[in-house]
């Protein structure tokens, strides 16, 4: 392809708007929408790989747009009736369709990059953990919107039609919905009873991506290399849609695109936890002594040493050989629903939860302390507040000696903890010493095993199953 007749491209077609109107909406979204990726570990400008992920979400829209403004761009000779000059030229017709086809692919290309670039600006700013796993989330994510921008363009060349681009535009929204919302979804149980749903290997055809939910939670090398087979099936029958010239030489052009599909299906992985796989090196751990958190978040490590050991400390005062040894950042991943998993030994923090998240010094002491004795029983990606944090407050409080609100609670809920823990408090101060250790001992069985209400246990009602 000839660069000057690239660049006479580039300045006079309408390529160069085809990047800003991806860029600009985009931005637009992530800066103006106060949305899960402005907040805690996983926001877009915290940490690279969740840089990567929430700008592929945003494919959710950017690519039935990138089909819809590749397909306007198709229809350029028809609308100029030009097609049957062109087509007298000695010119072969894959040059012109390469220099088409290419001003278009630069310009939304550079348009993701720039985008990446301003979140990446931002993070570097965030984050001493620098690495290179996120980059190929990112290429692909371009890649999407190349190939559909050139598939647009082959769809529009062989239909020229002025209602093509909106057609595909639409089409490409609806694929993309129902691969991310029914069709690629397949529904499932908890081990708990609770009903769900997991991503199947369709909805991998798909340009999004499910919502960031850890910080060390990436796409798998096989995701990738099935979706670039399947993303340059669908490049190289657009551009041989857009150079063939007879009906025979389309028919043969939909060729690349079904073999990328039907070569790239077996490559992608079926299950779930092979699509969203834990990063091993992001969440190796970083430890101060006894207290540990993942790569990814080693620039907390320091403000959070010193509270971690004291917590230890003074659990190991009121529990003696039943208290945790250890402070450790969760890497665990749980499916959606599912109940939480802990231990007996190790603290397990995640800096996404309300009560870290809000606490430093003292505050992060008791929040731990809080943790360790009840840590929660919460179904994973559901939220609420009750009884675990009414235990949560006068078990932190029984280790302490005082009683007050745990770090995080809500302003409006401080009089109703009052209300429901201060009595409890009260009447387990009452307690001989050794009766109160042994209704705590049985809080903490019923809390760490998700079996019971730790509350009702300290409110001398019982441990009621869940």
């Amino acid at each position: 392809m000839n660069a000057r007749v690239l660049r006479i491209e580039l300045r006079r077609s309408v390529a160069p708007w085809a990047g800003v109107v991806v860029l600009v909406p985009a931005l637009a979204f992530l800066y103006l929408v106060n949305g899960a990726w402005w907040s805690g570990t996983t926001a877009w400008t915290a940490q690279w790989t969740p840089l990567a992920l929430w700008t592929r979400s945003l494919l959710f829209y950017l690519w039935p747009l990138a089909v819809g403004l590749g397909a306007l761009q198709g229809l350029r000779d028809h609308r100029s009736k030009m097609s049957e000059l062109l087509t007298s030229t000695p010119r072969p017709a894959r040059h012109r369709a390469a220099v088409l086809a290419g001003a278009t692919a630069i310009t939304l290309a550079s348009a993701f990059a720039f985008l990446v670039l301003v979140g990446g600006v931002q993070v570097l700013a965030h984050t001493g953990y620098t690495h290179f796993g996120w980059l190929p989330v990112s290429l692909v994510g371009a890649l999407f919107l190349v190939a559909g921008a050139v598939l647009g363009m082959g769809a529009a060349r062989t239909l020229p039609s002025p209602l093509t681009p909106p057609a595909l535009a639409m089409g490409a929204f609806v694929f993309t919905a129902l691969m991310h919302m029914s069709l690629g979804r397949t529904q499932t149980d908890t081990a708990d009873g609770f009903p769900s749903t997991e991503p199947n290997r369709l909805s991998l055809l798909s340009p999004t991506v499910d919502d960031v939910r850890e910080a060390f939670v990436t796409l798998s090398a096989s995701v990738h290399v099935g979706q670039t087979v399947w993303l340059l099936g669908m490049a190289a029958t657009g551009f041989a849609l857009l150079a063939a010239a007879t009906p025979r030489a389309r028919l043969a052009a939909l060729t690349p695109v079904l073999a990328g599909a039907a070569i790239a299906l077996p490559v992608l992985p079926s299950d779930a936890h092979r699509m969203y796989v834990v990063d091993e090196a992001a969440a190796q751990p970083v430890c101060d002594g006894p207290v540990c958190v993942t790569k990814t978040q080693q620039a907390r490590l320091a403000d959070l040493a010193g509270p971690g050991k004291e917590a230890l400390r003074l659990l190991h005062g009121a529990l003696g050989a039943q208290a945790p040894v250890s402070v450790r950042e969760n890497t665990a991943v749980l499916p959606q629903g599912s109940t939480p998993r802990w231990s007996r030994t190790t603290v397990l923090l995640d800096f996404d939860d309300d009560t870290v998240a809000a606490a430093k010094g003292r505050e992060l002491t008791r929040a731990l302390i809080a943790k360790a004795m009840v840590p929660g029983c919460t179904p994973v990606g559901w939220s609420g507040f009750g009884d675990d944090e009414y235990a949560q407050t006068v078990a932190a409080a029984w280790v302490l000696g005082d009683l007050e609100p745990l770090p995080g609670t809500p302003a409006r809920m401080r009089r109703e903890v009052e209300s429901e823990t201060r009595p409890v408090w009260q009447r387990l101060k009452a307690l001989p010493r050794s009766e109160q250790l042994s209704r705590i001992n049985a809080m903490r069985a019923a809390a760490l095993s998700c079996d019971g209400d730790p509350f009702k246990v300290l409110s001398l009602s019982g441990g009621a199953s869940r």
